[in-house]
Protein backbone atom coordinates (compact mmCIF):
# COMPACT_ATOMS: atom_id res chain seq x y z
CA UNK A 1 0.00 0.00 0.00
CA UNK A 2 1.33 3.42 -0.97
CA UNK A 3 2.21 5.66 1.92
CA UNK A 4 0.00 8.74 2.17
CA UNK A 5 1.63 12.15 2.13
CA UNK A 6 1.80 13.64 5.60
CA UNK A 7 0.74 17.11 4.48
CA UNK A 8 -2.24 18.90 2.95
CA UNK A 9 -1.31 19.36 -0.69
CA UNK A 10 -3.79 22.17 -1.32
CA UNK A 11 -2.66 24.11 1.74
CA UNK A 12 0.97 23.62 0.73
CA UNK A 13 0.21 24.86 -2.80
CA UNK A 14 -1.54 27.94 -1.40
CA UNK A 15 1.53 28.70 0.71
CA UNK A 16 3.80 28.32 -2.32
CA UNK A 17 1.52 30.59 -4.35
CA UNK A 18 1.80 33.33 -1.73
CA UNK A 19 5.57 32.96 -1.53
CA UNK A 20 5.93 33.35 -5.30
CA UNK A 21 3.43 36.22 -5.25
CA UNK A 22 5.31 38.05 -2.51
CA UNK A 23 8.89 37.53 -3.73
CA UNK A 24 8.72 36.60 -7.42
CA UNK A 25 9.69 33.37 -9.14
CA UNK A 26 13.45 33.66 -9.34
CA UNK A 27 14.16 35.02 -5.87
CA UNK A 28 11.97 32.46 -4.12
CA UNK A 29 14.32 29.61 -3.20
CA UNK A 30 13.49 25.98 -2.58
CA UNK A 31 14.41 26.55 1.08
CA UNK A 32 11.93 29.44 1.32
CA UNK A 33 9.24 27.41 -0.42
CA UNK A 34 9.63 24.37 1.81
CA UNK A 35 9.66 26.57 4.91
CA UNK A 36 6.46 28.29 3.78
CA UNK A 37 4.82 25.00 2.82
CA UNK A 38 5.87 23.20 5.98
CA UNK A 39 7.47 20.31 4.12
CA UNK A 40 10.94 18.98 3.30
CA UNK A 41 12.48 19.20 -0.19
CA UNK A 42 11.89 15.49 -1.01
CA UNK A 43 8.17 15.98 -0.36
CA UNK A 44 8.09 19.03 -2.62
CA UNK A 45 9.73 17.15 -5.48
CA UNK A 46 7.51 14.10 -4.96
CA UNK A 47 4.31 16.12 -4.89
CA UNK A 48 5.02 18.87 -7.43
CA UNK A 49 7.99 17.77 -9.54
CA UNK A 50 10.29 20.78 -9.29
CA UNK A 51 10.20 24.52 -8.69
CA UNK A 52 9.13 25.33 -12.25
CA UNK A 53 6.21 22.89 -12.22
CA UNK A 54 5.22 24.03 -8.73
CA UNK A 55 5.15 27.61 -10.02
CA UNK A 56 3.00 26.69 -13.01
CA UNK A 57 0.53 24.95 -10.71
CA UNK A 58 0.53 27.98 -8.40
CA UNK A 59 -0.24 30.23 -11.38
CA UNK A 60 -3.18 28.04 -12.38
CA UNK A 61 -4.48 28.21 -8.81
CA UNK A 62 -4.08 31.99 -8.82
CA UNK A 63 -6.06 32.31 -12.05
CA UNK A 64 -8.85 30.16 -10.65
CA UNK A 65 -9.05 32.08 -7.37
CA UNK A 66 -7.58 35.54 -6.81
CA UNK A 67 -7.32 36.41 -10.49
CA UNK A 68 -10.68 35.05 -11.60
CA UNK A 69 -12.43 38.41 -11.22
CA UNK A 70 -11.21 39.52 -14.65
CA UNK A 71 -12.70 36.54 -16.47
CA UNK A 72 -15.99 36.92 -14.60
CA UNK A 73 -16.28 40.62 -15.30
CA UNK A 74 -15.55 40.25 -18.99
CA UNK A 75 -18.06 37.41 -19.31
CA UNK A 76 -20.91 38.79 -17.22
CA UNK A 77 -21.25 42.48 -18.10
CA UNK A 78 -23.55 43.41 -21.00
CA UNK A 79 -21.20 45.90 -22.67
CA UNK A 80 -17.47 46.15 -23.17
CA UNK A 81 -17.34 49.47 -21.34
CA UNK A 82 -19.14 48.08 -18.30
CA UNK A 83 -16.96 44.98 -18.34
CA UNK A 84 -13.69 46.91 -18.40
CA UNK A 85 -14.90 49.37 -15.76
CA UNK A 86 -15.77 46.44 -13.51
CA UNK A 87 -12.35 44.87 -14.12
CA UNK A 88 -10.66 48.09 -13.03
CA UNK A 89 -12.84 48.49 -9.93
CA UNK A 90 -12.33 44.89 -8.84
CA UNK A 91 -8.61 45.09 -9.58
CA UNK A 92 -8.42 48.08 -7.21
CA UNK A 93 -9.95 46.02 -4.42
CA UNK A 94 -8.04 42.82 -5.13
CA UNK A 95 -4.61 44.35 -5.71
CA UNK A 96 -4.75 46.56 -2.62
CA UNK A 97 -6.14 43.89 -0.29
CA UNK A 98 -4.00 43.16 2.74
CA UNK A 99 -5.47 39.67 3.08
CA UNK A 100 -2.79 38.41 0.69
CA UNK A 101 0.29 39.81 -1.08
CA UNK A 102 -0.49 42.98 -3.01
CA UNK A 103 -0.60 43.35 -6.77
CA UNK A 104 -1.04 40.65 -9.39
CA UNK A 105 1.06 37.48 -9.49
CA UNK A 106 0.85 37.28 -13.29
CA UNK A 107 2.19 40.82 -13.63
CA UNK A 108 4.91 40.83 -10.97
CA UNK A 109 6.29 37.32 -10.50
CA UNK A 110 8.81 37.44 -13.35
CA UNK A 111 9.77 41.11 -13.38
CA UNK A 112 13.44 40.53 -12.48
CA UNK A 113 14.09 37.13 -14.03
CA UNK A 114 17.43 36.29 -15.62
CA UNK A 115 18.04 34.26 -18.80
CA UNK A 116 17.73 30.96 -16.94
CA UNK A 117 14.11 31.80 -16.16
CA UNK A 118 13.18 32.97 -19.65
CA UNK A 119 10.55 30.23 -20.02
CA UNK A 120 8.75 31.42 -16.89
CA UNK A 121 8.87 35.00 -18.15
CA UNK A 122 7.41 33.86 -21.46
CA UNK A 123 4.70 31.87 -19.68
CA UNK A 124 3.50 34.92 -17.78
CA UNK A 125 3.81 37.16 -20.84
CA UNK A 126 1.51 34.75 -22.64
CA UNK A 127 -1.11 35.06 -19.89
CA UNK A 128 -0.91 38.85 -20.05
CA UNK A 129 -1.32 38.81 -23.82
CA UNK A 130 -4.36 36.55 -23.47
CA UNK A 131 -5.87 39.00 -20.99
CA UNK A 132 -5.24 41.91 -23.35
CA UNK A 133 -6.86 39.98 -26.20
CA UNK A 134 -9.89 39.36 -23.99
CA UNK A 135 -10.18 43.12 -23.36
CA UNK A 136 -10.00 43.75 -27.10
CA UNK A 137 -12.78 41.24 -27.79
CA UNK A 138 -15.13 43.09 -25.45
CA UNK A 139 -14.22 46.44 -27.02
CA UNK A 140 -14.81 44.92 -30.45
CA UNK A 141 -18.26 43.88 -29.20
CA UNK A 142 -19.07 47.53 -28.51
CA UNK A 143 -17.93 48.53 -31.99
CA UNK A 144 -20.06 45.79 -33.54
CA UNK A 145 -23.08 46.94 -31.51
CA UNK A 146 -22.63 50.57 -32.56
CA UNK A 147 -21.67 51.73 -29.07
CA UNK A 148 -18.29 52.83 -30.40
CA UNK A 149 -17.41 54.32 -33.77
CA UNK A 150 -16.43 51.90 -36.53
CA UNK A 151 -12.94 53.42 -36.76
CA UNK A 152 -12.07 52.93 -33.09
CA UNK A 153 -8.56 51.59 -32.53
CA UNK A 154 -9.66 48.67 -30.41
CA UNK A 155 -6.17 47.17 -30.19
CA UNK A 156 -4.78 50.46 -28.91
CA UNK A 157 -7.62 50.85 -26.44
CA UNK A 158 -7.08 47.31 -25.13
CA UNK A 159 -3.36 47.98 -24.74
CA UNK A 160 -4.13 51.19 -22.86
CA UNK A 161 -6.38 49.43 -20.34
CA UNK A 162 -3.96 46.52 -19.99
CA UNK A 163 -1.27 49.10 -19.19
CA UNK A 164 -3.53 50.73 -16.59
CA UNK A 165 -4.14 47.36 -14.94
CA UNK A 166 -0.42 46.59 -14.86
CA UNK A 167 0.28 50.04 -13.41
CA UNK A 168 -2.36 49.54 -10.73
CA UNK A 169 -0.62 46.33 -9.71
CA UNK A 170 2.71 48.13 -9.38
CA UNK A 171 1.16 51.02 -7.47
CA UNK A 172 -0.47 48.65 -5.00
CA UNK A 173 2.89 47.04 -4.26
CA UNK A 174 4.22 50.54 -3.59
CA UNK A 175 1.49 51.05 -0.98
CA UNK A 176 -1.42 52.54 -2.93
CA UNK A 177 -4.76 51.98 -1.23
CA UNK A 178 -7.98 50.76 -2.81
CA UNK A 179 -9.23 54.37 -2.82
CA UNK A 180 -6.08 55.47 -4.65
CA UNK A 181 -6.54 52.78 -7.26
CA UNK A 182 -10.24 53.54 -7.68
CA UNK A 183 -9.26 57.09 -8.62
CA UNK A 184 -6.90 55.69 -11.23
CA UNK A 185 -9.74 53.50 -12.54
CA UNK A 186 -12.11 56.48 -12.79
CA UNK A 187 -9.55 58.56 -14.66
CA UNK A 188 -8.84 55.65 -17.01
CA UNK A 189 -12.53 55.29 -17.83
CA UNK A 190 -12.68 58.99 -18.72
CA UNK A 191 -10.49 58.06 -21.69
CA UNK A 192 -13.21 55.79 -23.10
CA UNK A 193 -14.11 57.06 -26.59
CA UNK A 194 -17.41 58.90 -26.95
CA UNK A 195 -20.01 57.02 -28.96
CA UNK A 196 -20.17 57.73 -32.67
CA UNK A 197 -17.70 60.65 -32.83
CA UNK A 198 -15.06 59.26 -35.14
CA UNK A 199 -11.88 61.29 -35.43
CA UNK A 200 -12.35 63.27 -32.20
CA UNK A 201 -10.66 60.97 -29.69
CA UNK A 202 -7.13 59.57 -29.44
CA UNK A 203 -8.45 56.00 -29.75
CA UNK A 204 -10.55 56.76 -32.86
Amino acid sequence: MARQRAFDREAALESALRAFWRHGYETTSIAELTAAMGIRPPSLYAAFGDKRRLFEEAVRRYQATYGAFTTRALAEEPTGREAIERVLREAAAEYASREHPTGCLIITAAVNCGPESAEVEELLRGFREEAKAALKRRIDDDVAAGRLAAGTDTAGLATFYASVIQGMSTQSRDGASEADLLRVAALAMSAWPPTGRSGQHPFV
